[in-house]
Order: C-alpha cells, then structure tokens, then sequence
C-alpha cells in the first residue's frame, strides 16, 4: 500500500510545522506509566458496577445522562448477554422506508422496513425504491442458499503429515457432525472443504443455523469438533486454531462471493417506462446505459461484485434489528444488473451471497432491536429466510433510487437539501417520491 513521495513529502511539511522531529519522535515512544485509572474489572451489569465505570473515566462524564437515561437504567440488566462494561445505551434515529412489497419463497407482502441512521437523504432514498418496487406490483424474491462456515486450521511437522491427516479427517465426517450437533439445538453439519497449503490444512466446516445468524452457534460446534481431532487424530498438529481466517468472517472475500456464507437471496422488479419517467425523472434506456458505465468502473477499481451502496441499506437494517453489524463487510458483497425488456421497461435485479442475518439470538432480542424486527413482522423463529429475502428487496430498492438519482441530476441535490438543511425536505425530488 505504496503512498507516493509528492504526497508523503506534503504530509511530512504539515506535520512539522506544528512539531519539530524531536516532539515527533518523543510523542511516538511507549509511554510506561500506569493509566490514571483503569476500567473496573467486573463484567456484570449491576448499578454498582456501572456506577464505577462512570467514575473511572476523566472525560465526559457531565454527558452520564445522554447514555444513561432512566428508561435504560430500568432496563440494563437485558444487556447482560450482549456488551462487557457496560455504560450506557446509544440512541440513533430510526426512520421507515416503504412500503416494500416482496414476493417471496418466504417473505409475501408489504414490508415497513425500520433504517438506524445518522446519514440524512438514505431513508427517503430507500423508502423512494421501495414505493416504487411496490406500485409496479412488487419485488420477486428467493432464499437460494444457506451456510454459516467456521474454519480452523492444523500445522503438521511436514507435508506427508498432513497428507495422513487429511485422509483421516475426511473418514471421519460424521465423527465431526456427531461432536458439532450434540453443542446445538439448531445447528447441522452439512459440508466440509479441506484446503492444504504446504503442511497446513485448513478444515472448512459449513453449517446450517436455523433462524440465527449463528457465528457463535458454529464456533462452539467447531471448537467441540476440534477437541476431538486433538483426542482421536492418528497425527497429533504441531498447533491449531478453531478459526484460521478462511471462512470469510466479517470481511468481503471472493471465496464467500461465489459461494455462501449466512444466507444467498436475490431479487427481481420489472418497471414500466411510464412509471420510471414519472416516479425518477429518468428513463429504462438512461438507467441501463449508467449501469454499464458503472459496472465497468467497479471492475476498474477492483471491487468484490458490482453495486452501488448495498452497505448503506444493510447497515442501517442490521443496526435497528440487531444484527451484527460489523457482519456489512461481508454481507454488501454482491452484484447488481439493470437492463431494458424487449417491451422497453427497466429490468433489475441484485444477488447477496452473504447475508448474514437471523430472527433469535444475538442483539434481536434486545427491546429495542425487537421493536422494529416486530415492525416488520419477522421477530422470532421461521422467519430468518423472510429478513433475507427482505434484505435483497431493500438493496434493490437502493439500487434503483440511486441510479434514478444519478441519471436524473438529482442524487448531489438530494444530499444537500436533506443533508445540509437547505431547502424544504419536502422538495428534494432527488430522494423522496415526488
């Protein structure tokens, strides 16, 4: 990650204007003094333990209030499975985009999505798509795949040591799958991929997980796997690690994109050209002309698929529902196509390979992350597929407001008159309806 010398000169003149190289270097060593104070040590949630983390800070605590209102103190003790050293609660806005009507294997209806965000112009942006999927009758949308992986790796003294051990390991696939389920009610063994690098082999284990998301499901599935390799292993690895970072976990990888990890859904619209001229200003054959100009640039900038924003969408669901939200690396991963039908109407469609969501467990039973999983009607068991699904749905939704935008002139408009507060919002044709 080279920086050029024009640049790296610059930045250097900037910082020694403030700072001679003296001060630079001094500000750069280990400081060996102890902390004024350290956070308290108890991880629990009781009055007394928040109360001394409070204490224990030296800067902002005349703001206790802005985390720590009484609604939260009432109700602190359901943070308990979800947050060490717990402080407080933050509170971000919540706005709904819809209706979005999905046509699904296992999401049918119209959906009021609930978005967690501080970027003003996204909801209307998104609640625009979705209007307009909904007035030309609908998004279609599949489930086409499912599979949380945990991947941990053996290194073995030599290649011929490894090469015993893989012959091993693939006779014992059901040893695996024994040891994996007797850790989960939900979870299934359903696969294994062996990868051998050297003498390093990677053991990639993919499981179904029911309605949860299930990264912590599959980790204790495969640390209960990997205690029995240790016991029964008729070559003992020299070291190993529950997870050697070939499963793609919170970080975009191609392995992921062309295969699956969470839950692959996709989805459909077809827009009539007169709903597209009166709904985005815009036209089939516009739309598709700056899909293909930008899907050249997404492949000139070496990106993982071609999108425009799915990040923004997905962030700000998985935020409001409880979801892992450091889980949008991965998840915004995927490809998104727009045509025009022989009938001159706008074709699109989007791919998620990565969706990694689910209905229980994780932050989806906090109170206010079940709030809005109740707003959409998807809170609890059976309904993980439906949020998938949903989840394409809204991408879409983005994909098409924002192309719309582009093509009509309007997506800086937007940005600046919701955004920057200029302007009725009322009047920003960029990102509401209009």
């Amino acid at each position: 990650m080279p920086t050029d010398a024009h640049r790296a000169t610059c930045f250097l003149k900037r910082l020694l204007c403030a700072r001679t190289a003296d001060e630079l270097r001094e500000g750069l060593r280990p400081k060996r003094q102890e902390p004024v104070r350290r956070v308290p040590r108890n991880p629990h949630i009781t009055r007394e333990a928040v109360d001394g983390r409070w204490q224990a800070l030296v800067a902002g605590t005349e703001n206790r209030a802005e985390l720590l209102d009484p609604w939260t103190c009432e109700r602190m003790e359901r943070y308990e499975r979800n947050v060490e050293n717990f402080i407080g609660c933050v509170k971000l806005p919540v706005g709904l985009a819809g209706p979005l009507r999905v046509n699904g294997l296992f999401a049918q209806g119209d959906y009021y999505v609930p978005l967690a965000t501080t970027e003003a112009a996204l909801v209307a942006s998104y609640s625009r798509g979705a209007q307009l999927i909904s007035a030309a009758g609908g998004c279609t949308a599949m489930l086409i795949n499912e599979g949380m992986s945990r991947a941990p790796g053996f290194a073995f003294a030599t290649l011929e040591d490894a090469g015993v051990f893989v012959v091993w390991a693939l006779s014992r696939v059901e040893d695996f799958r024994r040891e994996a389920e007797a850790t989960t009610r939900h979870g299934r063994l359903i696969d294994l991929r062996v990868t051998v690098e050297g003498n390093h082999v990677y053991l990639n284990f993919e499981f179904t997980t029911g309605d949860a998301s299930g990264q912590n499901m599959v980790t204790l599935a495969t640390e209960a796997i990997c205690a029995y390799i240790l016991g029964h292993s008729p070559v003992r690895p020299r070291s190993s690690f529950v997870e050697a970072n070939l499963s793609g976990d919170k970080k975009a990888s191609a392995q992921s994109f062309l295969s699956v990890r969470g839950r692959k859904a996709t989805a459909e619209v077809i827009l009539p050209a007169d709903l597209v001229e009166r709904r985005l200003r815009s036209t089939p054959q516009q739309m598709a002309d700056y899909w293909r100009m930008s899907a050249i640039g997404g492949v000139l900038s070496g990106t993982l698929g071609v999108h425009g924003h799915y990040a923004n969408g997905l962030a700000a669901l998985y935020i409001a529902c409880g979801q892992d939200a450091a889980c949008v690396a991965e998840s915004a991963v995927g490809v998104t196509r727009v045509e025009v039908t022989e009938r001159g109407a706008l074709y699109a469609a989007v791919t998620l390979p990565n969706l990694t969501v689910g209905t229980i467990g994780g932050g989806t039973g906090l109170p206010s992350q079940r709030a809005c999983l109740r707003i959409l009607g998807l809170d609890g068991t059976g309904k993980a597929g439906a949020l998938a699904e949903v989840c394409a749905g809204l991408c879409l939704a983005g994909e098409i407001s924002i192309i719309g935008a582009l093509c009509a002139g309007e997506f800086a408009q937007a940005h600046r008159r919701l955004a920057r507060g200029h302007g009725s919002h009322a009047a920003t044709s960029g990102a509401t309806d209009g």
